[in-house]
């Protein structure tokens, strides 16, 4: 495929029902436009490095003299202070940061194994939502107030909370968790004819009806094996003969009968298996959206919904500017021939 600044999937996907404008903000022009737009605004998210907004002088003690109700919000890979707030992160970077790295794969036979990280771009979405709810709470009490502030939110302190137990072990106990193999009952996915499937025995109920399925072997007799912890104790007996049993069967067969017997167990999905689960389908969850430049598409919609406001609709990401003469025209008084002039300059 040719590469196409308008058809950036991320961006396609996390823009949706929103309007776009471009502007330098590094010209004098870019500057007094941004503090335009910051004194009619309620909310102000920014990503920059803290000494960037300070060269620009578009810091929280600058723009609080402008619209004293602003609540400004900087999302950055170490917040705004101490020694490393300019350092430069991206969203492998800070989920190594943040700790969560150093404890997966989890079962690892030793430390030789490298430190991993979970699939996609977990790490900026967790830091997103985590700064969205921060956000919006501000946001709240500069509506009970009258005054807004700084919110200054740092990845890793963020990733950190992801791991919290592990992470409180350290400053009270002196204890470093990391990857090794434990002994725990069915840690990690058990293989099936296609594919695996995750289960989970917390209580004696779970157990028991996991052993009456597989049609109460022998050796789930053994002493060993009568309670919780006794299990966990000797997991390593126990795992390879429950993956004897599960390879028996293909993993959705195996969910339903173990669901229906109110064992906790799903299939380990792939992207397929997902957007052709019939769950899926039943909430509704993709929606296919058109875009004037990168056509039709299916994107995966909000993941919660409200009883008394459904969404009704998507509106596809907009193309770089495409809302200028909105935003620049309509509600900041501009004229035409300014934003004629404006991109001769290459301000927007």
């Amino acid at each position: 495929d040719t590469p196409d600044p308008e058809c950036s999937g991320l961006f396609l996907y996390l823009n949706t029902n929103k309007l776009g404008i471009t502007l330098d903000i590094k010209t004098s022009t870019g500057q007094k436009v941004l503090r335009e737009l910051i004194k009619q605004a309620d909310i102000f998210v920014q990503d920059n490095p803290p000494a960037t907004m300070e060269s620009l002088g578009l810091t929280y003690e600058e723009l609080k003299k402008i619209n004293p109700r602003l609540v400004m919000t900087s999302l950055t890979p170490f917040g705004q202070t101490g020694p490393y707030r300019d350092y430069k992160a991206y969203e492998l970077n800070s989920y190594h940061a943040g700790g969560e790295g150093y404890l997966l794969p989890i079962q690892s036979p030793d430390l030789s194994r490298e430190p991993v990280k979970a699939g996609g771009h977990i790490g900026d979405y967790i830091c997103g939502l985590s700064t969205a709810l921060a956000t919006l709470a501000t946001a709240y009490r500069m509506d009970v107030t009258g005054s807004g502030q700084h919110v200054d939110a740092s990845k890793q302190d963020i990733l950190m909370t992801m791991i919290l137990l592990e992470m409180v072990m350290f400053p009270n106990m002196g204890l470093v968790r990391n990857r090794l193999k434990r002994p725990i009952l069915m840690p990690i996915p058990m293989k099936c004819q296609d594919g695996y499937i995750q289960m989970s025995a917390l209580t004696d109920r779970e157990w028991n009806d996991i052993v009456r399925l597989m049609g109460y072997p022998s050796w789930t007799e053994d002493k060993r094996f009568k309670t919780w912890l006794e299990r966990h104790l000797y997991s390593d007996d126990i795992n390879p003969r429950i993956e004897e049993w599960t390879q028996q069967y293909k993993k959705d067969d195996l969910f339903r009968q173990l669901q229906a017997e109110a064992v906790s167990a799903v299939p380990v999905n792939t992207s397929e298996d997902v957007v052709k689960s019939p769950q899926m389908k039943a909430r509704g969850f993709f929606a296919e959206i058109k875009h004037p430049k990168a056509g039709k598409l299916k994107y995966p919609t909000a993941p919660y919904k409200f009883s008394n406001s459904p969404r009704k609709g998507w509106r596809a990401a907009p193309l770089l500017g495409q809302h200028n003469e909105l935003i620049y025209c309509e509600r900041l008084g501009y004229s035409k021939e300014d934003l004629v002039r404006m991109k001769e300059t290459k301000v927007i």
